[in-house]
């Protein structure tokens, strides 16, 4: 009795493995500070983000209240696969868009370890932190340090003097970047 091929199963060797697609952290522009209504649809979705956020004074029905708001208007990092970012972007009527790599004309992909250096000090919502603009040549001075003790510890950035006191750079190339308040030097190593 013969066997018919188009009913025999495949050899284990011929089935297709993809390995699942990585996350990566996209820095993503919000129109018309529309940064909170994104976070809560990706909530929503179950989709990792960070927004940075400081307390501010606000009125609401004329009174002064102290309110969780965002840092920076129009910033949002996701941390998704790139084709689940492709799916979001093509499902949501939410105005988003990519913070492109001028040098190579790619969205910008922030590395997992800038990241959470990033998040250890602009998650803190600490009121003394500064945010600065981006200028590659501010930051090419000073030495690589890590944070060793303090509520900052983990996060990696450039030692800056700043205002006669020392504070850890940590910078998103090309997107922001954050100053810790004054580091005592015992609580700073050089990477």
């Amino acid at each position: 009795m013969a066997i018919d091929d188009k009913e025999s199963p495949k050899p284990a060797a011929e089935e297709q493995h993809e390995e699942p697609e990585a996350k990566v952290w996209y820095a993503i522009r919000v129109t018309y500070n529309r940064e909170m209504k994104v976070k809560d649809d990706l909530d929503a979705r179950g989709i990792e983000c960070f927004i940075p956020m400081k307390y501010a004074l606000v009125v609401r029905r004329g009174r002064r209240v102290k309110r969780l708001v965002p840092t920076i208007h129009n910033l949002i990092f996701f941390h998704i696969e790139p084709s689940a970012m492709k799916a979001y972007k093509a499902s949501t009527r939410l105005p988003i868009r990519y913070i492109m790599n001028p040098a190579t004309k790619r969205p910008v992909v922030v590395p997992d370890g800038q990241m959470r250096s990033f998040i250890a000090v602009a998650g803190t919502c600490d009121e003394q932190l500064e945010y600065v603009k981006v200028d590659s040549r501010k930051f090419k001075r000073g030495d690589r340090v890590r944070i060793v003790g303090g509520p900052f510890e983990g996060a990696e950035g450039v030692l800056r003097r700043v205002r006669g006191s020392q504070r850890v750079v940590v910078s998103i190339e090309g997107v922001v970047a954050v100053m810790t308040t004054d580091i005592h030097p015992s609580l700073i190593v050089k990477v």
